[in-house]
């Protein structure tokens, strides 16, 4: 039997693939909203390159098969392999099953997939072990499973990318890995309009001919399994292959530079442009959302900024008393709603010392999250920048030496340190923080002996904050002031802490529990630093980073933005200021509390100031919105606007200043001065980002 033919999956299959990408870029060639017309050159160039970059692409994608092909065996089924095999497979999934797994410390829905992928392996190899009269038609039936699913998703990939351009004229971008977070929305979004049940029928059925014919001309594989020899030389060719198209694929993506944005779009591989989106993240707000003409876009801006000039925000901040620089923690706290709390209407009592707390402090009753991830809460209090468009500055490739909080202090003589209880790999946190001046204490920074419960995120609270109070205790040694800003980690899924701390068992996994461990693990924290001699020179800021959920009725549901923010140090007088404000004003404000005399970038204003002029701004990925004047605004991708009134929906026991409910009524009018404030915000702080305006002074 010729070698060649061992390798016909693989070849029946890439031609299938290079069919459908090529018949694709004809229909996206020709689609009405491509409208722009290409020379001989200019058509060579998508089709070629396009073909070529299909290739490699295929090649990687080509991974599940070759492993799935590799281990096609009757050996291993042999006495005693084979029952070796199986108790390994039986013990794993019992394993898994009985809820005490690594898996676990993952939560969501992580356990029961792996589980049933283990619990089907289990039953394969079970059936080829005990049935052997079976096992050819079993091994069938399998293959051609496995070939069916290849042919899917190479339809239904094509179907999407189709459908992705029909509604915005490119390739997969970060909207299409947005796509992926809010799966309910858009299958939703989907299943109202589209002809869905028409569409997947005709998907099934084409996919099962095209199954057919290449199980004809592939089942040679399994009839006449390769050996082992075979099977070796497969796997060195392929994983050539793999190493060239790895290495092809970048340089290729390189050669779309053609000026006409098309070309460079038909000419690329989609699932290609998918990781890319995934990687950087990006989506350009000038390309995607309704703008202004950029003058007048930093004209509007001039407006909320009086002293600014040009196309930047650069502006000087004066007071009129000496600068206090007392030592300053910021701690934001994972996933902390401010529905939480007992003055916004919770009555579970999860929050005792916060709730205490916050009577003593300077309140903010009334602020906003920028978004709905770690990142962009990090983002909004060490830049104090809008949220731009995309993934979060954080994560961002060009996310280093910007305008950061960190800086301000670092000019007056701050040790400045990012505090994380986990892996400060994880989002990207350590390369941006380290790459803006800040020195990372995380998990790493533990000895064994330091560490007294951990989960998948890191270390406890408790462990954390007793790292926190020895660095800082070593830094108030120095004779310099320290910021030092703690992120929190416990009050995330799966919710586990240490026993008999709180009154919620820890392995109850609960939200409730989570909040009311990370109350309880700062009340120590407190009561260990009031008792060291910097505590009646220092200020603690504390904020949450976003809301424990973002989904709601509407694309920004409010309520799932509100969260509790106040500034405490020894002395301070307790009051309230119940005007709107975002989180990015937080440290602007801070500052202002301090007397600091700096020159700023910051979008971000001190709320105290006389020319603050309220507002708030919250976003996911790609919808960002603007509260102002009890209306919030929306922009979207291809140039959306939306609007809404906002009544608040009021809650019986709970003051004013804490009612976080509102229903949001669209507008029957358009408010254009509200729309273009709008705009002006988020397309020049993406415009200063593009043009690395906002790096540090």
């Amino acid at each position: 039997m010729a070698f060649y033919k061992k390798l016909s999956p693989f070849y029946n299959l890439a031609l299938f693939y290079f069919i459908i990408s090529f018949l694709l870029r004809i229909v996206l060639f020709f689609h009405p909203i491509t409208q722009s017309s290409f020379n001989f050159i200019e058509s060579l160039k998508i089709f070629s390159l396009g073909l070529i970059a299909d290739c490699f692409v295929f090649t990687i994608a080509g991974l599940f098969l070759w492993l799935y092909l590799i281990f096609i065996s009757d050996t291993k089924y042999s006495k005693p392999y084979g029952y070796i095999i199986l108790g390994v497979f039986i013990i794993l999934f019992l394993y898994v099953a009985s809820g005490k797994s690594i898996f676990d410390e993952y939560g969501g829905a992580l356990p029961k997939i792996v589980l049933i992928f283990i619990g089907i392996k289990t039953i394969l190899f079970a059936l080829f072990l005990f049935l052997p009269k079976k096992r050819s038609k079993i091994r069938f039936w399998l293959f051609a499973f496995v070939i069916f699913l290849y042919v899917l998703l190479i339809l239904q990939n094509a179907i999407s990318e189709y459908f992705f351009w029909n509604e915005f004229g490119v390739k997969y971008n970060f909207i299409a890995v947005n796509y992926l977070i809010y799966t309910n929305e858009v299958i939703g979004n989907i299943m109202q309009s589209y002809p869905v049940v028409p569409i997947f029928s005709g998907l099934f059925l084409i996919t099962g001919i095209v199954t057919y014919f290449i199980l004809k001309k592939s089942r040679i594989y399994i009839d006449k399994i390769p050996t082992f020899s075979q099977k070796i030389k497969i796997s060195v060719l392929y994983i050539f292959l793999s190493i060239i198209s790895l290495t092809a694929i970048p340089i290729l993506a390189k050669t779309e530079n053609s000026k006409n944005i098309f070309v460079n779009e038909l000419q690329s591989n989609g699932l290609y442009k998918f990781y890319l989106a995934f990687k950087n993240s990006d989506l350009d707000y000038f390309k995607f959302y309704k703008t202004l003409p950029t003058k007048e876009a930093f004209a509007i801006l001039e407006k909320q900024f009086t002293t600014i000039s040009g196309q930047k925000t650069n502006r000087k901040i004066t007071s009129d008393s000496l600068e206090n620089h007392k030592n300053v923690v910021l701690i934001t706290i994972e996933s902390y709603s401010a529905e939480f709390m007992k003055m916004y209407g919770n009555d579970k009592n999860i929050t005792p010392f916060l709730d205490s707390l916050a009577q003593k402090s300077l309140q903010f009753t009334n602020l906003y999250a920028a978004g709905n991830r770690t990142v962009r809460g990090l983002e909004a209090v060490t830049l104090c920048l809008p949220p731009t468009a995309g993934e979060s500055v954080v994560k961002r490739v060009d996310n280093k030496n910007k305008f950061s909080t960190g800086n301000i202090f670092k000019h007056k003589g701050y040790n400045v340190k990012f505090m994380y209880g986990g892996d400060a790999f994880f989002d990207n946190m350590k390369d941006f923080y380290s790459g803006n001046g800040y020195t990372i204490v995380d998990k790493s920074s533990l000895s064994s002996e330091e560490i007294t419960f951990s989960n998948v995120w890191g270390v406890c609270d408790e462990d954390m904050y007793n790292k926190a109070i020895k660095v800082m205790n070593t830094e108030a040694k120095e004779n310099k002031p320290f910021f030092n800003h703690i992120m929190t980690v416990s009050n995330h899924r799966p919710f586990t802490y240490p026993e008999n701390k709180i009154d919620i068992p820890a392995d109850c996994k609960s939200r409730d529990g989570g909040v009311k461990y990370t109350d309880y693990a700062l009340r120590k924290f407190f009561a260990m630093a009031s008792k060291q001699p910097w505590f009646k020179n220092t200020v603690f800021v504390i904020v949450a980073d976003h809301c424990a959920s973002s989904a709601g009725k509407t694309e920004l549901p409010l309520d799932k933005y509100r969260i509790p923010a106040f500034i405490y140090s020894p002395g301070i007088k307790a009051e309230k200021y119940n005007q709107l404000m975002s989180q990015i004003d937080l440290m602007p404000t801070l500052f202002g509390l301090l007397h600091f005399d700096y020159e700023s970038k910051f979008y971000g204003q001190d709320v105290f100031k006389s020319d603050y002029k309220p507002r708030a701004f919250i976003a996911t990925y790609q919808d960002l919105g603007m509260i102002r004047d009890n209306v919030l605004t929306i922009l979207s991708p291809k140039q959306q606007v939306k609007q809404y009134q906002l009544n608040v929906i009021p809650e019986k026991g709970v003051a004013p200043e804490y009612q976080i409910h509102y229903e949001e009524k669209a507008l029957k009018k358009e408010r254009t001065d509200l729309v273009n404030e709008t705009i002006s915000f988020y397309q020049t702080a993406s415009d200063i980002l593009k043009r690395k305006a906002y790096q540090k002074l």
